[in-house]
């Protein structure tokens, strides 16, 4: 029997889930969630986008070892879940909450290929989200990719959560919780968001002007 943690997590993916999906965040495509708490790890199941339209029930949320044995639940593991548990047998201690979107106005920074510094005074903490060499979605690679990028932010995680762009697929954000990672999503596309609209406003020159502005004037920033 799973601890009421456990089954309070396995609710909680299923809502957001559902709550990615509705504000554009992730897609019918793909995406998974994932927790570790108490152990084990409660990961959205394959197919729950295609199939479910992220309509997920809390029984339908997978509960596994670190092993990547199904201990609860019904249904197959997601074909990039070597990514989730790469990252908790790596930064366990400190992550809990791994969210993988298909985030729509990210997607254009993955499309190209383009690294996403941040503009906003609420996605300065997470840096300049980087973009990995290409691999497979389902390949070991990819998991190992991933978790070289986030070696060197761990205490980026610590205050919230750290994103790495996937080339021509997505976004994999790794937060101290799940719901720092929540968070994160809709700051990171945010962010993207702003950063094409503004260079359709100003130019791309005056865009990046302002955003070397943000960061030295937040940098700069002393109480009178």
């Amino acid at each position: 029997m799973m601890s009421q943690a456990v089954q309070d997590m396995r609710a909680k993916i299923a809502k957001f889930g559902a709550m990615l999906y509705d504000r554009r965040l992730t897609d019918a495509a793909g995406g998974n969630i994932s927790a570790f708490v108490d152990g084990v790890v409660c990961l959205s199941p394959r197919f729950s986008g295609s199939k479910r339209q992220w309509q997920l029930k809390p029984e339908d949320v997978l509960v596994l070892d670190l092993d990547m044995n199904i201990l609860e639940g019904t249904g197959q593991i997601s074909r990039e879940s070597k990514a989730h548990f790469g990252l908790y047998k790596e930064f366990g201690h400190i992550g809990t909450g791994v969210v993988h979107a298909h985030a729509r106005n990210l997607l254009v920074f993955a499309a190209t290929s383009t690294p996403m510094p941040p503009v906003l005074e609420a996605t300065r903490k997470f840096g300049v989200t980087p973009v990995i060499e290409y691999a497979p979605a389902h390949s070991g690679k990819l998991a190992e990719r991933i978790i070289e990028s986030v070696r060197g932010r761990e205490e980026r995680i610590k205050v919230q959560a750290v994103g790495t762009i996937a080339p021509w697929h997505g976004l994999f954000v790794i937060g101290k919780d799940l719901d720092a990672a929540f968070d994160a999503v809709e700051r990171f596309d945010n962010n993207a968001y702003i950063i094409m609209m503004s260079r359709l406003l100003v130019g791309a020159e005056q865009a990046e002007a302002q955003r070397r502005l943000m960061d030295e004037t937040i940098s700069n920033y002393k109480e009178d």
